[in-house]
């Protein structure tokens, strides 16, 4: 890891279009990791927001890693469920029909990687993954109004129409989408932690604040080494969100008692960790029963 350039003095890039900050981060960092993407390009960013982009894109890039180096998204959710049975969007051959109500940073996103069904009626519900170019013939993005969370991070909805597709190995379930949460946990954590740090620094937080910081980063390359899948995987990440969450008041306190520019960042932002807070749950029970252990 680039532990010196993350820890050294750091100017942020300016905030600017998604596509053109990105760029920015691409020509600063060279060809990183997927998790050397999300730490530096939190300790980058001007904003959480931003912060969360990076993480967002390294999670895309652990799960596969053949992504162009352009902007991505992963496209699944449908009428607010993520559950393969509720999607109508299809795959037939390698041409792609549907709806996907969800995306993020869709404008600016270059290529989607799309969860679509491919089973045939009356058998059980299977999932693949295709990848269309955003423009491309059949291929359209809806713009969607700025949530109160993050409102620097555009969202959209995308409209499939007989769009030519390159359809990825492997079940799009299995291999895709459920790995995804997981690696979109662990990097946007540490992209988000890499943000901290680098306000802790300017702020001159205390001493004890920067060093937990800096332990609970060290965490998340450990689990960033771990299959997605595996249940000691997510009972390591579990593991970081409660050492994450023992530190929000302190965080609080920290911000209050600083810049008022980062104070209203952090109260406007700091809710994104919680979104997938559910899930998360239900993959630690998981994983306690596998591993045959009570916490």
């Amino acid at each position: 890891m680039p532990w010196q350039q993350l820890f050294s003095p750091q100017a942020r890039l300016p905030v600017a279009g998604l596509e053109e900050w990105y760029a920015s981060l691409l020509e600063r960092v060279g060809n990183p990791t997927p998790l050397q993407l999300a730490l530096l390009g939190g300790r980058l960013a001007a904003t959480p927001g931003l912060a969360f982009l990076a993480g967002y894109q390294g999670a895309l890039r652990a799960l596969w890693p053949a992504a162009p180096w352009t902007l991505g998204a992963l496209c699944v959710t449908e009428n607010r469920s993520t559950r393969p049975a509720d999607m109508n969007t299809r795959i037939n051959a390698l041409t792609l029909d549907g709806r996907k109500d969800f995306v993020t940073a869709a404008e600016a996103a270059d290529w989607l990687l799309v969860a679509a069904r491919e089973d045939a009626t009356g058998v059980s519900v299977q999932l693949a993954l295709g990848v269309v170019r955003s423009g491309a013939p059949g291929v359209q993005i809806e713009t969607l109004p700025a949530l109160p969370l993050m409102p620097d991070i555009s969202h959209g909805r995308l409209h499939l129409q007989g769009a030519q597709c390159e359809r990825l190995p492997g079940d799009g379930w299995d291999d895709y989408v459920k790995p995804f949460r997981t690696l979109e946990d662990t990097h946007v954590l540490a992209a988000l932690t890499a943000w901290l740090i680098g306000v802790g620094q300017e702020s001159v937080w205390t001493q004890a604040l920067q060093l937990r910081l800096l332990g609970l980063l060290a965490g998340c390359v450990e689990v960033a080494r771990q299959c997605p899948n595996s249940a000691s995987g997510h009972l390591l990440l579990a593991g970081l969100f409660a050492q994450f969450d023992s530190l929000r008041a302190e965080l609080d306190s920290a911000f209050a008692a600083g810049d008022a520019h980062w104070a209203q960042l952090w109260q406007r932002d700091k809710g994104l960790l919680a979104i997938a807070g559910s899930a998360r749950g239900k993959r630690l029970q998981k994983a306690q029963a596998v591993l045959g252990i009570t916490l």
